[in-house]
């Protein structure tokens, strides 16, 4: 490749991202997020079904009232014996019977179920909302990951950034040292050959960087092809401790209280189950218009108007033991809610163990992945320096050269792996937010 050409590519790579870019900040990120995913969205009208099921009247307590109309017609050949032996008879008589007016039924006592009912109702929204709640939790930890990963991709192309500009050094050098007759042709043209590999991975970099930052606007759920460029830093929280940890989780995880809400439906529903035993007791009312005709027989008009009122009650004596079976049923489904929750909290339990674990590793390996990035530019400039004069291998500068960006890309991992269990535990804890 010639010496322009290389330049001219090298000055594209390092000016790419140089123009104005819509600065993505984390807060935005999040905040797009919950305006415009979809599954939240979802989420969100799942509770608005909830909210809506959530009344006294769908639980029955109401009483329905509903307007009425009976109309009956008939055009009959007509004989009839009246006691004296009299004989009447018409063809075609037209009878007509009318009512119409307001009727009320009220269920007035049904075993309490109507209550239970309400109770559910009420217990089903607050699931909801819980599930409303992990999947918001679940959509901010995907905009956290996505985006920190997007930090450290930007990170290690500032690694690779600086192992150009190292490298087109070494190249200029070789040149100046081969054209004053104090190195080989070969120094130079390794030299090329280095420049042309840190070329190739910036461009492996950098296409990883586009397909992430296309990950993250997936997520936001907004156009793909929106360009941006993100914050520079990963900041770390050192401070959690487990134990806290899994207290919040106990009171706050969304997820385990959906798994508590559950088990409290499945007793409501044995509860509302059991009410079948009891009596239902129901109120009948109404005012009604009532209007009658008969072409043939003593009275041909008749109307009457008035308050129609009554009272019923039913209660189950035997069904074919469907309600011990039933309650059998019940009762197994509470034992199998309860049974999960146990479960789940087991496994958010290790969950946290082994997450907190991870994260305590990758805070002390930021430690040492820092000092190992001090050493290794320490050495680098050392090295840097012996090249200029001369007295050190190109082999030995592509050495410390690959060893200082090496321990740039391993601190940048170090910290990402870091937040991403940072990000996990409080996930898991239920208190994810953007401090």
């Amino acid at each position: 490749m010639k010496k322009n050409t290389i330049l001219h590519l090298l000055v594209l790579l390092l000016g790419f991202g140089a123009k104005s870019q819509e600065l993505l900040t984390l807060e935005n990120a999040v905040k797009i997020a919950l305006e415009n995913n979809y599954e939240i969205t979802i989420a969100k009208n799942e509770v608005k079904i909830a909210d809506y099921n959530n009344s006294i009247g769908n639980a029955g307590m109401l009483p329905n009232v509903s307007a009425n109309v009976v109309n009956n017609n008939s055009i009959l050949d007509t004989k009839q014996t009246q006691g004296d032996g009299t004989v009447r008879q018409l063809k075609g008589a037209k009878n007509m019977n009318l009512t119409y007016g307001v009727g009320l039924d009220w269920t007035v006592f049904d075993g309490l179920k109507m209550f239970t009912r309400k109770e559910r109702f009420e217990t089903l929204k607050q699931q909801g909302e819980a599930n409303l709640k992990r999947t918001i939790s679940t959509k901010i930890s995907d905009v956290y990951a996505t985006y920190f990963d997007l930090v450290q991709q930007q990170q290690q192309l500032q690694a690779i950034d600086t192992a150009l500009l190292i490298s087109n050094q070494r190249l200029t050098t070789a040149k100046n040292r081969y054209s004053i007759g104090k190195a080989a042709k070969l120094e130079v043209l390794n030299a090329e050959v280095d420049l042309n590999a840190d070329i190739s991975n910036r461009l492996k970099a950098l296409e990883m960087y586009q397909m992430s930052k296309i990950k993250l606007n997936e997520i936001l759920a907004r156009d793909i092809m929106i360009d941006f460029t993100v914050e520079k830093e990963i900041n770390i929280d050192p401070t959690l401790t487990l134990q806290p940890l899994k207290e919040a989780a106990e009171q706050q995880n969304p997820e385990l209280q959906a798994q508590i809400l559950n088990k409290k439906i499945a007793e409501l529903q044995l509860k509302e189950t059991k009410g079948n035993r009891y009596p239902t007791v129901r109120i009948n009312s109404g005012y009604n218009f009532t209007r009658s005709e008969a072409s043939l027989g003593f009275v041909t008009q008749s109307n009457g108007n008035g308050f129609v009122y009554g009272i019923s009650a039913s209660m189950p004596i035997f069904n074919g033991m469907s309600q011990n079976r039933n309650e059998k049923i019940a009762k197994i489904g509470i034992e199998n809610a309860s049974t999960q929750v146990s479960l789940f909290k087991q496994n958010l339990h290790a969950q946290l163990a082994s997450t907190y674990a991870s994260y305590q590793s990758n805070l002390n390996l930021i430690q040492v992945e820092d000092k190992n990035v001090a050493i290794a530019k320490q050495n680098l400039d050392i090295t840097l320096a012996k090249f200029k004069i001369g007295t050190i291998t190109t082999i030995e500068f592509r050495t410390a050269q690959e060893n200082y960006v090496t321990a740039l890309v391993r601190l940048s991992n170090a910290k990402y792996l870091t937040k991403l269990a940072e990000i996990s535990l409080k996930e898991l804890a239920g208190t994810l937010n953007l401090n």
